[in-house]
């Protein structure tokens, strides 16, 4: 497996870890909204901390609500936390793809020059005095 192959087969593999990153934030903000539904329709009186709605009675709806709430709110962060490291980490793979490139090109382009330099040099009649 060449440099420029494990290159291309990291960033692909960093794109997929992007993805269900953010599928994560997503299921995240949907538990988020279904806790803080499930709270606003059980609870008689919620007590507000920050933007969480917060009812301290010991009702399973309450609780399921409570809970809901918190791992979503968890799953938001953590997702969109763990896709930007992936977003940053398949554009590294892409420069240093993108620069491998760059090398790989120069190198046949010089192979190139020097070639028909050679040509050149093997074609130009050599003078010699008498």
């Amino acid at each position: 497996m060449s440099f420029r192959e494990y290159l291309q087969e990291k960033a692909a593999e960093s794109r997929h870890n992007e993805m269900s990153a953010y599928l994560m934030f997503i299921a995240g903000s949907v538990l988020f909204i279904g806790g803080v539904m499930e709270t606003l329709f059980v609870a008689e009186t919620v007590d507000w901390i920050l933007f969480i709605p917060v009812n301290f009675t010991s009702t399973p709806g309450c609780i399921l609500g409570l809970a809901l709430t918190l791992s979503g709110l968890a799953l938001m962060i953590f997702g969109l936390a763990v896709g930007i490291y992936f977003s940053r980490d398949r554009a590294w793979y892409m420069r240093e793809l993108q620069s491998s490139d760059f090398i790989g090109r120069n190198a046949v382009e010089r192979k190139k020059k020097r070639a028909q330099a050679a040509k050149l040099k093997a074609a130009k009649p050599s003078i010699s005095k008498p």
